[in-house]
């Protein structure tokens, strides 16, 4: 983290805020929520917080059921929820910290106690984010990895199958890349890898799309709330830049193939068959030339 971590103090309150706030705000940017519903919908939207303070008592939703609503969400179950609350009975804590609380301080409270459990958890998350994005990269291109291609495909999958709206899917591939490296040797083909892979991340303006190393010189893109036009837009977009940047490489130019599949999920469909619709139109424009797109339409 390099900008000041962000805290969201849910308390119904004023007082109790204002004393937390006075405490944290030199070193933290802080949100505040009066309510339980208030919590959860600043908690799903971006910028996360990165930690919550979260009271217990307060009218309409409770503090534990804003902290079982938070963990049971994809979007909001890493972020790090610390109890601070006047109930100090020892079932109260114990039922708060198996909902996935990652701490519970009673009122009334040192404020030096409270900052040094902040910093604490703080950092532990700042160690736990940093080690997920590690994983979750490809370790030559720098880009978005298998694993975490997976993951997001299923998240927007399910996001998609909610609001009905098209997710497509492009799967690009490198033409001739063998041969590409047997003329200039591995070391090259590694260059011409990530030169590709940095274009098509640069390529996407959206913050909800996503580019992946699908395996070996295959990439996926994932274009949430986007339909086939849409999907065949930004494949040209992505054909043409690689065509253009990779000019000054060894044997330039180098050029990509694309398929692409678009659906609205429905409760039957399977990512897998979204997967498999975009592989076969990969196919069909491999065997009709190369450095062209085919879709699904």
């Amino acid at each position: 983290m390099t900008h000041k971590p962000s805290l969201l103090i849910v308390d119904d309150v004023a007082t109790n805020i204002e004393i937390l706030a006075g405490a944290l705000k030199a070193d933290y940017r802080l949100r505040i929520a009066t309510g339980g519903e208030e919590a959860l919908a600043i908690a799903a939207r971006e910028p996360r917080p990165d930690l919550i303070l979260l009271d217990i008592m307060m009218p309409g939703l409770d503090g534990f059921e804003v902290c079982r609503r938070l963990k049971s969400a994809t979007e909001t179950q890493g972020i790090p929820v610390i109890f601070v609350t006047a109930r100090d009975a020892e079932e109260d804590e114990e039922r708060g910290l198996n909902l996935g609380a990652v701490d519970y301080i009673t009122k009334p409270f040192s404020l030096p106690t409270v900052r040094a459990r902040v910093r604490n958890h703080i950092e532990l998350k700042r160690k736990t984010d940093l080690l997920e994005r590690l994983a979750n990269i490809d370790g030559l291109t720098g880009i978005s990895n298998r694993r975490r291609l997976d993951e997001q495909i299923e998240i927007e999958w399910r996001r998609c199958q909610r609001t009905q709206t098209p997710l497509s899917l492009l799967i690009a591939d490198i033409d001739l890349f063998k041969d590409y490296n047997d003329r200039h040797g591995h070391g090259a083909g590694d260059i011409c890898l990530v030169t590709i892979a940095k274009e098509l991340e640069s390529s996407l303006s959206r913050p909800g799309d996503l580019v992946a190393r699908y395996g070996g010189e295959e990439f996926v893109v994932i274009l949430p709330d986007t339909d086939a036009e849409g999907a065949f837009t930004t494949a040209e977009r992505l054909r043409s830049r690689v065509e253009d940047v990779t000019q000054k490489l060894p044997g330039g130019p180098v050029t990509i193939s694309i398929g692409s599949a678009t659906q609205v999920p429905s409760e039957p469909g399977r990512v897998s068959d979204l997967l498999n619709a975009a592989d076969m139109q990969l196919y069909r424009a491999k065997s009709e030339g190369r450095n062209k797109i085919c879709c699904a339409c």
